[in-house]
């Protein structure tokens, strides 16, 4: 037992030296003995396939995996393929002459496939035996020499030399063995009696039965054979011949008829009645797939038929007669499996890559495929499909073995992900169909540049605003995603640093001053986007920023101008008529629209029922004669109000001292108003009276030197003069809306459109007399020139003109 131990390594050592491959219809065949230990060489990829060994891990080559063991595996740092299970032929393969390993080597980066086959080799490792350690044959004296008696075969799963080759019955004097061939079926011993048996003189003949096989060194096996000698039951049953074939389809139902036995026996009674029985040689297979009527000989369908498990099979029957000492004669029935196509293909995928980048090209491997039918024949043949509307095509470069390759140019941003239905299809009657659906990523690439829902946008802006405060937000769309759609926001027009800033992750827009309607009224932003892609891609837009205006300039009053600190010295006459145009109040305002907008009030007086105010114009007239009882300074507050949310507003003192009768106090008599006491009321009339006789005296001095110079006098010129005495002496001014103004009277304050001027008529004499009249400038604050830096106005001064050079000039403007 050792030495035959020896022997197998020392064989297994020998194979694996010689081992040899070759190409057989593009793929490349090993051949290694069975029963090798693990790791053992079966032969080297990478030399073979012409692969450098650097290349092995970095491709990541493997083998397959298969829906069987995992028999053999690639060491990825030499190359070699080595047995990675023990491998048994005759469990792998059976009786089969030939045993082939399939398996398909898979490499990626870029996809490859290439299909190797390794031929197992048997090796002598298995020992013909007998199915029963003893062989009991009952046989009458009465046979004759020559008779033959089967006897049960030994098996020997191996296969070629190795298997069973000769029987050998050890020496004795009535028997001799003889081996009967069958084609395809195997060798069978028969008992030979060489001589006459004499029950009486030997009973009983206790045989040895050797069976050898071929190998090297020879194996063998025994079985004890024991010969009964009975008395003569001359004729045994018949069979018309000793094997018989028949051909089933796979399909066949339980209970089909395989075939029906008939032997004869020339004997009459019971020793001619028959008995069919299923042999003992018969496998434990065979007695659960057949059944077997012992009166007629019909055998029967017990289980389905599975042409993949077993394509042909043999059923050893013997017939036996009822009479004493009965002989059995065997028959052999060989039934071969006809395949029918009763298996669907089976889809398997090989490799797959996690996702296909949009800009893959055409013909760019995505996935292998292979697919496997258990049939035989056209039945065995697949052909596998994918639906016509995909992007994708199949490529078959080996038999049963798909490439899923790009047929179209990819779009993310249209179809994301693809679910590929491949269906297999057999070529069998009616065709077996199979489906997998395999689902392919598409993954992007920066292909799509951002873009705004608009190209230009408007940002409106509150004055004042707060420094930091958001403005406006921009926001790009990338139908890219991942990095390729991450998108950064800049400010393009670097001169507008100070003025505004981006998050250049969100878009929005943060003022980085207060801005002033006053100074800036609008500016242009130019944003621009980029994507994170490789290469970067970009897009930009305009925001259009307006500054809206605030209420924040309170009105400015230009006219009257502020001579006395806080309040305004005015005069007017005692006597003048309702309507007379006291003062006229002018203001201005920074701001625009109903926030610049401004209206005039009368806020304190000291008569309310004596002046009147016009809202717009801000002129304030006499609505009343002017009574005794009134007082003669008169105080008027003035308030100017635009029309912003919320309002603001300036308010102007005006001191209005009455000239005529009474005397004129000083500019401080607006502080207060005190009662007389009764001898300071005394020394006022006195004065008051002295001062009425002067200035009526002077009145009637200047009327008779007018009526003269107007009726006797002719001026120097020629030139008479046109002066109307009467207006020039009373000054009375009324106001515009009661009054028709006469053609040459000019505006005094022509600063402001909502304004209604002085008019006084003028006069002038051969050499012009200039009078200055220095009009208010309107500044707002915009302007940057203070109110208090403003000219005062000049007021017109009462200068008296030279009668005798006085001439008349009509519609003569003051300047």
């Amino acid at each position: 037992m050792r030495d035959n131990i020896n022997w197998l390594v020392k064989y297994q050592i020998f194979y694996c030296l010689i081992t040899t491959w070759d190409i057989v219809y593009g793929q490349i065949r090993y051949s290694a003995p069975e029963e090798l230990q693990r790791g053992a060489f079966v032969g080297n990829i990478a030399i073979d396939l012409g692969f450098d060994l650097k290349q092995l891990s970095a491709r990541k080559l493997r083998v397959a995996p298969s829906p069987k063991k995992q028999y053999v595996d690639v060491n990825l740092e030499n190359g070699v393929l080595f047995v990675n299970e023990r491998i048994d032929r005759e469990q792998l393969c059976g009786p089969s002459p030939q045993c082939v390993l399939s398996f398909n080597v898979v490499l990626e980066n870029p996809l490859g496939l290439h299909q190797l086959e390794v031929e197992i080799l048997d090796i002598n490792d298995n020992s013909p035996s007998f199915p029963k350690q003893q062989i009991r044959l009952e046989i009458s004296e009465s046979r004759a020499p020559g008779a033959r008696f089967p006897l049960e075969a030994a098996h020997d799963p191996d296969i070629g030399t190795n298997s069973l080759q000769t029987y050998q019955l050890l020496p004795n004097e009535y028997f001799v063995v003889d081996v009967q061939v069958h084609d395809g079926i195997g060798k069978f011993p028969v008992l030979v009696l060489q001589r006459a048996l004499d029950r009486e003189t030997i009973s009983t003949h206790r045989l040895t039965l050797l069976a050898e096989d071929g190998g090297v060194p020879v194996r063998s096996g025994t079985v004890q054979v024991t010969v009964i000698v009975n008395d003569a039951n001359d004729n045994p049953p018949v069979f018309s011949q000793s094997v018989y074939k028949v051909n089933m389809l796979e399909s066949a139902p339980i209970g089909t008829l395989i075939i029906t036995l008939n032997a004869t026996d020339l004997d009459d009674g019971p020793n001619g009645e028959i008995t069919y029985v299923l042999s003992s040689h018969n496998s434990a297979a065979v007695r659960e797939l057949v059944v077997v009527n012992s009166k007629t000989g019909e055998i029967r369908l017990k289980r389905q038929l599975d042409y993949e498990q077993s394509k042909t099979f043999m059923i050893n029957l013997q017939a036996v007669d009822s009479g004493p000492y009965p002989t059995p004669q065997h028959c052999l029935v060989l039934v071969d499996v006809i395949d029918v196509n009763d298996n669907a293909p089976q889809l398997s995928v090989t490799s797959i890559s996690n996702s296909v980048t949009e800009n893959a090209p055409v013909g760019a491997i995505v996935a292998l495929l292979s697919a496997e039918d258990k049939d035989s024949g056209q039945n065995g043949h697949v052909e596998c499909r994918i639906p016509n509307h995909l992007p994708f095509k199949l490529d078959s470069p080996v038999k049963n073995s798909w490439k899923l390759l790009v047929q179209h140019v990819l779009d993310r941003e249209t179809t994301s992900s693809y679910d590929i239905t491949v269906t297999c299809t057999d070529a069998g009657t009616p065709p077996l169909t199979s489906k997998e659906t395999i689902q392919v990523q598409v993954s992007d690439v920066n292909d799509n540049a951002p873009s705004f829902t608009q190209s230009v946008y408007t940002a409106n802006v509150m004055e004042n605003n707060v420094i930091g405060g958001s403005i406006f937000s921009v926001t790009a769309f990338d139908p890219d995603r991942g990095l390729n759609a991450r998108l950064k926001y800049t400010i393009l027009n670097s001169s507008l640093a100070s003025y505004v800033s981006i998050n250049s992750q969100s878009g929005v827009i943060y003022a980085q001053r207060s801005y002033d309607y006053e100074m800036l009224k609008n500016f242009q932003v130019y944003v621009g986007v980029q994507d994170s892609g490789i290469p970067p891609l970009t897009s930009n837009v305009t925001i259009d920023v307006v500054i809206l205006d605030q209420n924040d300039n309170a009105p400015v009053i230009v006219h009257p101008l502020l001579e006395y600190g806080s309040a305004v010295m005015e005069t007017m006459n005692r006597f003048a008529e309702p309507g007379y145009l006291v003062v006229k109040v002018s203001a201005t305002d920074a701001d625009t629209g109903q926030n610049a907008r401004l209206s005039y009030h009368i806020f304190q007086a000291t008569h309310r029922d004596l002046f009147t105010i016009s809202a717009e114009t801000g002129e304030v007239w006499t609505i009343r004669d002017i009574q005794i009882k009134d007082a003669p300074k008169q105080r008027l507050v003035i308030v100017v109000k635009d029309h912003g949310t919320p309002s603001l507003s300036a308010t102007v003192t005006i001191a209005i001292s009455m000239t005529g009768s009474e005397t004129i106090s000083s500019a401080t008599g607006l502080s207060k108003d005190r009662e007389l006491s009764p001898k300071l009321n005394f020394y006022l009339v006195i004065a008051l009276g002295s001062t009425s006789i002067i200035f009526l005296v002077i009145l009637i001095t200047l009327a008779i030197k007018v009526h003269n110079n107007r009726n006797g006098m002719e001026c120097q010129y020629n030139i008479c003069c046109c002066m109307e005495t009467s207006n020039f002496l009373n000054g009375t001014q009324k106001a515009s809306r009661s009054l028709q103004i006469p053609p040459n009277y000019v505006e005094v304050f022509g600063g402001d459109p909502l304004s209604q001027s002085f008019r006084y008529e003028s006069c002038s004499t051969l050499q012009t007399v200039k009078r200055n009249f220095t009009a208010p400038h309107k500044h707002g604050p915009s302007a940057g020139i203070p109110l208090a830096q403003q000219e005062p106005l000049e007021k017109e001064s009462a200068g008296m003109v030279n009668p005798e050079i006085c001439s008349c000039r009509t519609n003569n403007e003051v300047s």
